[in-house]
């Protein structure tokens, strides 16, 4: 045993001497001291974007980072992004192999996780035209509206004239899951009526457990021997996982062809044709080109729907509600111009967000101090490359840590400040690949717009119809390293009371 020690300790030395020997001849980014085998993991605690955004103040915003086995390219810089995703943007258009990716993407052919190719320009097509393009969204406005107007119901109808505690988690959860769900398949998820039951609440729940996984890399991806050991059960859970969601969408597949069954007239044909669901179009593809609309493809395109579609928007609504509620001369200033540019003699709708611009301020001015994804989904090269002069190897992950550039001073003006009056200057404030929300280049977020229209629809409705205070005089605690926002102990709540110059408006929707 102690022959065996030695060997080890004699190993070690010898790689640990390699691999610094080596590293100054190597043209590579900088880089702290690492160990043997762990590589930097030991420098790394949560919340990672905070970590690495502290490493790379003290190495530059261009960084090279060892986890396990693998190579990691850290940039927090707008010039090493606009390199990244201009001159480098196919070396890096592909995403890195992944357990999650394998498990909970339908063997790769999720939009977001598709290796980038045929199969991947084909979704990106779809998406584009079918569900995310201007005229599809003009289509599917009528169901942003109406489940708006039965949030607004419901939260008039519990006030009763006086006011009452809010929780914006469960309600903007809601909204995104029902609209997302009428897309798919006509029907929302919860009633109206089973709304407010603890029945609708569980139904929600087990949605929103089927759906919010976590598609980041864990250590069975640094350590793939951990993977074959089973570490944690990790891969076991992820495939129970998965078997959940392969139920629900055969049960929205088997309803959907029951309804087409059932519509046995031709006036009844006609309707669904008008009103026909995602679901309805990709099983139609399914049948007329099989060879690219698989089972996979469709069960795929429906999972990114929610996986990619309802927590990111509601959690941004809910740090926005947060920091109006914080700043409740920001608030004031929304309401003034919504009355102003709006009126009262009807609901806000998605044909007045362009006369709100001060409205969408606040939207990007969330989105600045609270991107939904701090660290940016992560691109794998493909080859070679530079950044910044550097060489990157091929198989390198690269990282873009968007919450350090947001909050960088050397970019913005106090950045920690909520501050929406920075975006009403033009766009130079997004110039410069220094804003960046819903990612960059040939992957970027495709259902951005779907997304900015929800939030300002929904805002703009909520500003526009009651009024709202903090529970207390304390404000509402903004720190993200408590894991506000995504603690279940800790929701957001607020006093909610409808304005008298809008009651006959709310009585009637």
């Amino acid at each position: 045993m102690e022959n065996f020690y030695c060997y080890l300790a004699f190993f070690l030395s010898v790689v640990l001497i390699i691999k610094i020997v080596f590293h100054r001849n190597l043209n590579s980014p900088p880089s702290p001291f690492s160990l043997p085998i762990i590589g930097h993991l030991h420098l790394l605690k949560p919340p990672l974007y905070k970590a690495l955004e502290t490493l790379s103040l003290q190495y530059g915003p261009i960084l090279s980072l060892k986890f396990g086995s693998r190579s990691f390219l850290v940039v927090s810089s707008p010039s090493a992004v606009e390199e990244c995703f201009t001159k480098n943007d196919i070396v890096f258009a592909n995403r890195p192999r992944t357990m999650a990716g394998d498990r909970l993407t339908y063997n790769l052919t999720a939009l977001v996780w598709a290796p980038y190719g045929h199969l991947w320009r084909n979704l990106r097509r779809f998406a584009a035209v079918e569900i995310f393009s201007q005229m599809s969204l003009q289509k599917s406005s009528i169901i942003r509206r109406e489940e708006v107007n039965s949030l607004l119901r419901g939260l008039f109808k519990a006030s009763d004239g006086k006011p009452h505690k809010v929780e914006f988690r469960y309600l903007f959860a809601l909204l995104m899951f029902n609209i997302v769900t009428r897309m798919v398949t006509g029907e929302p998820c919860v009633g109206e009526e089973a709304a407010s039951t603890d029945m609708g609440k569980q139904r929600l729940e087990e949605l929103k457990q089927i759906f919010f996984a976590n598609l980041r890399m864990n250590l069975c991806d640094f350590f793939p021997i951990l993977r074959w050991l089973g570490y944690k059960g990790l891969e076991k859970s992820m495939i129970r996982l998965q078997a959940k969601r392969d139920e629900l969408l055969r049960r929205f597949i088997e309803e959907n062809m029951r309804k087409k069954s059932s519509s046995l007239n031709n006036s009844a044909l006609m309707d669904m044709e008008k009103k026909r669901t995602l679901l309805a179009i990709l099983l139609s593809l399914g049948q007329s080109e099989p060879e690219f609309y698989s089972d996979d493809v469709i069960q795929a395109m429906i999972s990114m729907m929610y996986v990619a579609g309802t927590d990111t928007t509601a959690t941004t609504m809910e740090w926005a509600m947060s920091l109006l509620l914080n700043h409740p001369d920001v608030l004031q200033k929304v309401r003034a111009e919504i009355d102003n540019e709006v009126g009262h003699g009807h609901l806000i709708s998605e044909f007045d967000l362009a006369r709100v611009p001060y409205l969408r301020c606040v939207m990007n001015e969330t989105l600045r101090l609270y991107p939904v994804v701090p660290l940016l989904l992560p691109h794998f090269s493909n080859e070679d490359c530079t950044v910044g002069g550097f060489q990157i190897a091929k198989g390198t992950i690269l990282l873009v840590n968007a919450w350090a550039m947001h909050r960088d001073p050397k970019l913005w003006e106090e950045p920690t400040r909520f501050m929406p009056e920075r975006f009403e200057t033009n766009n130079e404030e997004r110039d410069g690949f220094k804003f960046l929300p819903f990612g960059i280049g040939r992957r970027s977020c495709p259902g951005a717009g779907m997304g900015q229209r929800i939030i300002l629809l929904t805002l703009g409705t909520l500003i526009q119809c009651f009024d709202w205070e903090r529970l207390g005089k304390e404000i509402v605690d903004m720190n993200p390293d408590a894991g506000f926002l995504l603690s279940k102990e800790r929701p957001l709540e607020a006093l909610c009371s409808p304005r008298s110059l809008m009651t006959n408006i709310l009585s009637h929707v």
